[in-house]
């Protein structure tokens, strides 16, 4: 371990015992924080957050320090001052005037920044997916309770009103018994192609934007956003875009634990390309009391996807495409000539009588009351009345989402069907598929056994 790492921990880990700024929760009490990645999503953060009354965008943090620029000359714009640069988040947790991080770094990055960041006294706004590995998403969990701090995943369907609304109807039971949810996404993407290495550019710290994963030559096809199509920085599709309705499926059940089953098929289909990780994913998600989540992805032509996610009840359905519907219908016999068995029974296979209408009241009447707040702004409260409780989607449960991909990813990679263990978050019986559970991390950027 470098001097530098050493020297950053020890300073972690006294700031971490240290009160936080915001410990006693005043609602008038000005937020600095800082957001650590912005070519992509990282945007929308610093935006949202330099628009917030009481918040200030302290520092922006990128291994691309090209990115800084118009960056700042936009917050400046939005919010009338200038923040802070710097390329590496490390120095930047030694600021005792930053109170969270908002995090839209590539995924691998996600865990050792909040387990930093926490240890640091820092509150975390983190992306989805959470992690990079299902150990990973333990430890981050860990971080938040030792160290008492605020970690908000960035699942923002959970702060939408009608979402809430939706799966509000789900778990009261006024649609049934939920049995199963259907993930299907339609994300079309273009061939990589193939792209020669070549030099550093100026500006970039390639060692710190790869960070704990295995170093590469630089490469375009491996930096923004074409780190998603390897296998040493991806969770593939499925935990970039289908986390968010996969996440929607487990909350629309009502399961708050891990599945006990999992099996993943696909394949990287028609181009000629770089890319590793597959075009073309399904599978199946099983719980222990038999209810299933069964996905779909595609990044190839396919007709639209006329809902995202779906759920079966024992009474009707509920979609969702753009806005959630709700239908009821009635299971009905119908008499032969008005004639019925000896037994009095009718004994012919029922007909369904299918819903027609959309069942009501359901959530296209029902948003208006849920409080309307978006993602970040429930982030916000929450740092200043430290109520955990209150998050839309505490790190708890970012970490249960990211798995089901992590775990579909494994199934996947391994061509076979993985029996799950939710208690100890082991894979039962197949010790290749259970080292997958974590991974190889590259010096200093090393996942800690113990947070």
């Amino acid at each position: 371990m470098s001097t530098s790492r050493r020297q950053f921990l020890a300073g972690a880990t006294a700031a971490a015992g240290a009160p936080a700024l915001l410990s006693q929760g005043s609602p008038n009490q000005q937020v600095n924080i800082a957001v650590v990645g912005f070519h992509g999503r990282g945007r929308s953060h610093y935006r949202e957050f330099a628009r917030m009354p009481g918040v200030r965008v302290a520092a922006l943090c990128d291994a691309d320090e090209r990115l800084f620029p118009g960056a700042v000359a936009e917050i400046e714009k939005l919010a009338g001052y200038q923040p802070a640069t710097e390329p590496d988040i490390r120095r930047l947790l030694e600021r005792k005037d930053i109170d969270a991080i908002s995090i839209a770094t590539p995924d691998y990055w996600h865990a050792l920044m909040t387990i930093w960041a926490c240890q640091a006294g820092k509150d975390v706004y983190v992306e989805k997916p959470v992690s990079f590995t299902v150990l990973e998403g333990r430890r981050m969990v860990e971080a938040a309770r030792k160290y008492k701090r605020i970690v908000q995943a960035g699942h923002n369907m959970r702060s939408e009103r009608s979402a809430r609304a939706a799966m509000r109807l789900l778990n009261e039971g006024r649609l049934g018994k939920v049995y199963r949810a259907r993930v299907d996404i339609v994300k079309p993407r273009a061939s990589i192609g193939r792209i020669q290495e070549s030099s550093i550019p100026q500006g970039v710290h390639w060692d710190l934007f790869l960070g704990p994963s295995p170093y590469r030559p630089f490469t375009v096809n491996r930096f923004h956003y074409g780190w998603h199509f390897f296998w040493d920085t991806s969770t593939t599709d499925i935990g970039n875009s289908a986390v968010h309705n996969i996440d929607v499926a487990r909350w629309g059940l009502n399961q708050r634990q891990h599945p006990v089953k999992i099996h993943s098929a696909g394949g990287y289909y028609l181009w000629d390309s770089e890319q590793e990780t597959p075009n073309f994913q399904c599978g199946s998600i099983e719980y222990a009391d038999g209810s299933i989540i069964d996905f779909s992805l595609t990044n190839l032509y396919s007709p639209p996807s006329d809902a995202w996610n779906v759920f079966y009840t024992s009474e009707g359905y509920l979609t969702a495409a753009g806005g959630w519907k709700a239908f009821k219908g009635n299971f009905a016999s119908r008499q032969r000539g008005g004639e019925v068995s000896e037994s009095g029974i009718d004994e012919r296979p029922t007909n369904a009588s299918f819903p027609k209408a959309s069942y009501e009241p359901g959530p296209a009447t029902e948003p208006d009351k849920e409080p309307q707040v978006n993602h970040f702004q429930n982030f916000i409260a929450c740092v200043r009345s430290r109520k955990v409780e209150e998050l839309h989607c505490d790190i708890a449960e970012g970490h249960m989402s990211a798995a089901l991909c992590h775990l579909a990813n494994i199934s996947f990679r391994l061509g076979r069907k993985l029996v799950f263990d939710p208690q100890k978050e082991r894979i039962t019986g197949d010790p290749e598929a259970d080292k997958l559970l974590t991974r190889t991390y590259r010096a200093p950027y090393v996942l800690p056994e113990r947070v």
